[in-house]
C-alpha cells in the first residue's frame, strides 16, 4: 500500500490490500478452462477462497482441474466446486450473504439477473457478457491475411465465444473486392468432426444453440 502524508505528527495513514473473502465463480461452456483460470490464479494469489459453479454442460474440465488442485496441496475449503443447473445453481450462488464478489462469464440477460441478485447484498461484480466484436480492415492491409483473419475469428468454435468477429468494418475502397474474397472463402470452410484433421469446424454445442443461431439466420434473412 501507499503511505498517506497527514498533517498530525501523531497520526500515520496508509492504506493496506487485503483479500475481499469468498468469491463466486460462475463459468461458461465454451473455453471453460481458459476463462476459470485466467480469473481463479490471481484471486487464490491475493488470499481469497472461491466458489465455482461451470455450466452444466461442460462440468468435467473443471472437477478434474479441483482435483488437480487438491494434489497439489490447496487447503480443504480454499477452492470448491458446486455443480447444478443455470438458473437454481447461480441464484443459490450469487445471492448467498457470504459471497463477497461475483465473477461471470456468459449472456447478457444472464448477466442482468446476477446484477440484479449482487446488487440485493451489495457486493461488487466482474462480468464478461455478450458483444458485437468487429474487426476493422484498412485499405493498406495485407489482403489475403486480413480475410484469411476475420474468417478464423468468426467461425473458429462455430463463432460459439464472446470474442468472435461476428460484424466487419471494411474501408471503402476494398469493401467490394473484400466481400467477395470473404465469401469465396467462407464457402470452402470445412464442416466435420472436430477431431478430424480435415474439418475447418465443428458442430454447435447444444441443440438449444443450434435453434438460437437458426433463429437468427432467420430473422437476418427477413430483415
Amino acid at each position: 500500500g501507499d503511505t498517506i502524508p497527514v498533517n498530525k505528527l501523531d497520526m500515520l495513514n496508509f492504506n493496506m490490500r487485503e483479500p475481499l473473502g469468498v468469491i463466486g465463480m460462475i463459468t461458461p461452456w465454451n473455453s471453460p478452462l481458459m476463462l476459470l483460470t485466467g480469473t481463479l490464479a490471481p484471486c487464490l494469489a491475493i488470499g481469497n477462497t472461491v466458489v465455482i459453479k461451470p455450466s452444466e454442460h461442460a462440468t468435467a474440465s473443471t472437477l478434474a482441474l479441483a482435483e488437480l488442485i487438491m494434489e497439489a496441496g490447496f487447503p480443504a475449503g480454499v477452492v470448491n466446486v458446486v455443480t447444478g443447473t443455470g438458473t437454481s445453481a447461480d441464484d443459490a450462488l450469487t445471492r448467498h450473504p457470504d459471497i463477497a464478489q461475483i465473477v461471470f462469464t456468459g449472456s447478457t440477460a444472464t448477466g442482468r439477473r446476477i446484477a440484479t441478485n449482487a446488487a440485493a447484498n451489495l457486493v461488487s461484480c466482474q462480468m464478461e457478457l455478450g458483444g458485437k466484436s468487429p474487426p476493422v480492415v484498412f485499405a493498406d492491409v495485407d489482403f489475403d491475411h486480413a480475410v484469411n483473419g476475420v474468417v478464423s475469428g468468426i467461425f473458429a468454435a462455430a463463432g460459439q465465444s464472446c470474442v468472435a468477429g461476428s460484424r466487419c468494418f471494411v474501408e471503402a475502397s476494398i469493401y467490394d473486392r473484400f466481400v467477395d474474397a470473404l465469401v469465396e472463402r467462407a464457402r470452402r470452410v470445412r464442416v466435420g468432426h472436430p477431431l478430424n484433421d480435415d474439418a475447418d469446424m465443428g458442430p454447435l454445442a447444444l441443440s438449444a444453440q443450434l435453434a438460437k443461431v437458426e433463429s437468427y439466420v432467420a430473422s437476418g434473412v427477413h430483415q
